[in-house]
């Protein structure tokens, strides 16, 4: 399978030290998605009603529509292992990821998650370089960025795994929309 992008994204119980991860979701550059209620590992007991107002689960419904917190450990890594992975927030991400990889006896770093912001600079500087001059590259590609977010700022995160993993790929689709569409009006 070759690697592609793939932004994820994870909802937790809290933001506290001993928070946990509820839900992980993510979306490829393929198109390809997934999103998983996590079943809370017997140790997870932290819950924050203000998280829940936020993302809208309840540790009830975990208990009773969640996958145990191992199997979605091992789909995550098989699913994500060949890709770039990239997320909005990586040190809270990557937080509840090593969590979630801990308590299923697996090794806390085996998967890597880059900034999103990283995966959309990287997709508008590809698309520009030769048509932009190399000392202005970074600046076009962040101007595109920002465009981006802009165009797309409309709707607010739905602080679900899958949509806030899916706003991000549309972010990224839309830098190279734009940097595509620059690119054919060629310089200026």
């Amino acid at each position: 399978m070759p690697s592609m992008r793939v932004f994820l994204d994870f909802e937790a119980s809290s933001l506290a030290d001993d928070g946990y991860p509820i839900e992980v979701g993510w979306a490829g550059e393929d198109g390809s998605c997934e999103a998983h209620l996590i079943r809370p590992a017997p140790a997870w007991t932290d819950w924050d009603p203000a998280a829940q107002a936020v993302h809208g689960l309840t540790r009830q419904q975990l208990l009773s529509e969640g996958e145990p917190h191992d199997l979605v450990a091992r789909r995550t890594l098989a699913a994500l292992g060949p890709h770039e992975v990239f997320a909005s927030a990586p040190s809270w991400d990557g937080k509840w990821l090593s969590v979630l990889l801990r308590a299923a006896g697996l090794p806390r770093h085996a998967l890597r998650l880059r900034d999103a912001d990283e995966a959309h600079l990287l997709a508008a500087a590809e698309i520009l370089r030769g048509r932009v001059v190399d000392q202005a590259l970074a600046g076009a590609a962040a101007e595109l960025l920002a465009t981006a977010r802009r165009r797309l700022a409309g709707a607010p995160p739905r602080h679900r795994a899958l949509a806030d993993a899916q706003a991000e790929l549309e972010v990224w689709r839309e830098v190279r929309r734009l940097a595509h569409e620059q690119v054919g009006r060629g310089p200026g």
